[in-house]
């Protein structure tokens, strides 16, 4: 057959939960389109079913997650990024289009979302010795704080920045040990939907982020309330959403990451997602244990609180 008569292969973009990509439980799609109206793809409208779901998958990931050595999670992280570099032209093309970039504009936005991976790798296990370590104590004690996960963590990405703005959410709440479900951009979530094939085929467990496409508010509301949801990160709801989300996280006092001013109308078209990122948001979803132990011959246990 010659290439003028040859029909293209369309992708069929699924979700990514558990570390399998199932279509919506729901049946339902909805149109992606581009910076100018022109259909891209059908993704997949997750329901409330799919994201209590990826809150089973991301729960049962955490022990192993959780557990793992900081190294080891670093290792990870730098994979992901290995893979990434493999496909950077298809990130290249979906992201030049989900977000009506320029080619060498998409190229520098994907260069620097690997990068923003092989940083939190580094730091995997080092933001231990900035938030935990020896206290000051009159007596004969031994007192020392070390940082934990929070456990399951639900993410809003960005609303623009699909991909680079997408990384910057998903990998400091991994590198800390914690497990995601993600809620994509919901006018660009392909990028977001490919990174879940390479998530699956770099070294990270099944569970670990759960990937998610469709309305927002929609998915937000169920997993907000969620009882085994321990924390979320509003930072793609928009002013009027987040403060919803906010009252239902209440019920059983999630840890809140509150979007910044340049985010919270949600359009976070304002947000300089290239510029260097700190240690915000891997602080943000961790908790601090503290061990009290005495010192000498005083005995063998020790006390936490």
């Amino acid at each position: 057959m010659s290439e003028q008569n040859r029909l293209g292969v369309f992708k069929t973009y699924k979700l990514y939960v558990g570390g399998k990509f199932p279509r919506s439980e729901s049946g339902r799609v909805y149109e992606v389109t581009d910076s100018k109206g022109q259909w891209l793809a059908n993704a997949p409208q997750s329901s409330r079913k799919d994201a209590r779901d990826a809150v089973v998958a991301a729960r049962k990931a955490f022990g192993g997650w959780s557990g793992a050595t900081a190294y080891n999670r670093g290792q990870v992280l730098y994979r992901v990024a290995e893979m990434l570099e493999g496909r950077k032209e298809q990130f290249v093309r979906e992201v030049a289009a989900s977000e009506g970039l320029s080619k060498s504009k998409a190229a520098a936005v994907v260069d620097a979302a690997i990068d923003r991976w092989v940083w939190y790798a580094g730091w995997t296990d080092k933001i231990g010795q900035i938030s935990g370590g020896a206290n000051p104590v009159a007596g004969p004690f031994f007192n020392l704080s070390t940082p934990e996960p929070t456990g399951v963590v639900t993410v809003l990405a960005p609303q623009k920045s699909s991909f680079l703005g997408l990384v910057s959410v998903i990998a400091p709440v991994i590198a800390t040990g914690n497990t995601a479900v993600v809620i994509a951009s919901a006018d660009a979530p392909l990028p977001a939907l490919s990174l879940g094939e390479v998530l699956a085929t770099s070294d990270l467990p099944g569970g670990v982020v759960n990937i998610l496409s469709g309305a927002t508010a929609e998915l937000a509301a169920p997993l907000a309330a969620h009882q085994d949801v321990n924390a979320i990160d509003l930072t793609g709801a928009g002013a009027e959403l987040a403060k919803e989300l906010e009252i239902a996280a209440a019920d059983n006092l999630k840890r809140v990451l509150r979007p910044l001013a340049a985010e919270a109308d949600g359009s976070d078209a304002s947000t300089d997602w290239l510029a260097a990122p700190g240690t915000h948001r891997l602080t943000a979803f961790l908790e601090t244990k503290t061990v009290w132990h005495p010192t000498g011959a005083l005995g063998a246990s020790g006390s936490s609180y």
